[in-house]
């Protein structure tokens, strides 16, 4: 056995999870299919679902890694460059990098006996106590049929990359997510025209209110009952953003906080100017001709299908069960197969990064008291057989399947909290007192 904890993936999820064993002096062997770290936030990276004009949703005050803030000369929503950048300068800086194999693939990993066994792509195995699957969640495209016979270009956006891709035609934008809001104002800048269809009403949020990032201001209300929270946040946004029947947008058929969040400024201000049109889902098509499901059509060149991302896990699909939402303790521990982990996966309504920390923290803490055979190993392992917290805060999250298993991240940071405290295991790590590697702040060209 090479070493008995094998992380796969170094992207933001690998990294958190390489940093915590480190602080707890486990030992590991990390693998990355890719030359360099990052994973999907590097737009170099294969089959990645970079853009150029993509940009953080969740502000950068709190969206870092504990104990390593993102730069404060940061803007309030870095973009994709900056991540990546934050992100090697966090991989150097706790000598994570060094650590990491690269271009080592993992294809497949197999129980045996009580280890698993890890397979590269080169044929090379080894074999390890614990595997943590840290491979992301945006690699394998979610694509609905369209319906009818459209004979003009149909594809999903994970091939996308620059908005000049969109010049000179005439281009459908479908789906209702961040990505694909921030595709048709792509689309609105460059295209002969641009349209964005979604099969139902959203609540759109804007980045900013009153000039504060608005995950900052939303975070002041977080102590509120989560209904009384909306109660209050949901007339505010009437007042925001205004009536989105008017610029043709439907109606949301939920409340606030049932969906993913969409945190998007652009969309009504092109919406508003004529530069996109809102359209309905699409009923049919014919040559290039596509009619919606209120009646009206268009004539289109390209439909790009901005519908998501399935949490497929190649390398361990038949450990992790549904490929939408994997079958986690916490969204992280396998119920099922000790000393498997995925950290990644979860899918909640704020910043992924601080919540991939605390797994990361809880994971390694367990897996070191586990080799002492502590007491709090010994809890923590009942709770992954038996425990199923609530993590709704009273909420009716929408019965898409993206909503399958999705968790508000005040309920789960709350019971990660109190879960912390009964075990001792600390959630973050103490501020970085090491020298910086590198330039923080630059952006790659």
């Amino acid at each position: 056995m090479s070493s008995p904890i094998c992380i796969i993936g170094a992207g933001p999820a690998g990294l958190a999870v390489a940093r915590a064993l480190t602080e707890r002096g486990l030992d590991y062997v990390h693998l990355e299919r890719h030359s360099g770290a990052g994973g999907a936030w590097d737009i170099d990276n294969p089959g990645g679902p970079m853009y150029d004009s993509a940009h953080f949703i969740s502000s950068r005050t709190v969206s870092g890694f504990s104990g390593y803030p993102m730069p404060d000369d940061y803007p309030d929503y870095p973009g994709h460059a900056q991540i990546l950048q934050y992100l090697r300068a966090f991989a150097d800086a706790y000598g994570l990098t060094a650590r990491i194999r690269f271009d080592s693939e993992v294809t497949d990993i197999a129980r045996d006996g009580a280890l698993w066994r890890v397979t590269t792509a080169a044929g090379d195995e080894s074999l390890h106590q614990s595997v943590i699957v840290c491979t992301g969640a945006q690699w394998h495209p979610n694509i609905p049929e369209v319906p009818g016979t459209f004979d003009g270009e149909v594809r999903h956006s994970q091939s996308f990359r620059s908005a000049s891709e969109f010049a000179g035609k005439r281009v459908l934008i479908v789906g209702g997510g961040n990505s694909a809001c921030d595709i048709a104002c792509d689309a609105a800048r460059t295209a002969e025209s641009a349209s964005i269809s979604m099969r139902r009403g959203y609540w759109f949020i804007p980045k900013h209110v009153f000039g504060v990032p608005s995950d900052i201001v939303g975070g002041k209300g977080s102590f509120l009952p989560k209904r009384l929270e909306r109660a209050v946040l949901q007339p505010l946004l009437r007042l925001l953003v205004g009536d989105p029947t008017r610029l043709g947008l439907q109606k949301p058929d939920h409340k606030l906080f049932e969906t993913h969040p969409v945190l998007n400024s652009q969309l009504m201000h092109y919406l508003q100017h004529g530069d996109i049109t809102a359209r309905p889902g699409i009923r049919d098509t014919a040559g290039r001709t596509v009619t919606f499901t209120d009646g009206t059509s268009d004539e289109f060149d390209l439909i790009l299908l901005a519908t998501g991302y399935r949490h497929r896990v190649p390398v361990a699909q038949e450990y992790f069960g549904d490929e939408q939402h994997p079958d986690l303790y916490l969204n992280f521990a396998s119920r099922e197969h000790a000393g498997l982990f995925g950290v990644g996966f979860i899918e909640t309504n704020s910043g992924a990064y601080q919540l991939f920390d605390q797994q990361a923290h809880l994971i390694a803490a367990f897996l070191a008291d586990s080799a002492t055979g502590s007491g709090a190993a010994r809890r923590f392992q009942e709770r992954i057989r038996a425990d199923h917290p609530d993590m709704s805060n009273g909420l009716r999250f929408d019965s898409s399947p993206r909503h399958r298993g999705y968790v508000d991240s005040d309920a789960y940071a709350k019971y990660l909290r109190t879960l912390s405290r009964e075990l001792g295991w600390p959630l973050q790590s103490p501020p970085f007192s090491g020298t910086p590697v590198g330039d923080r702040t630059a952006v790659r060209a």
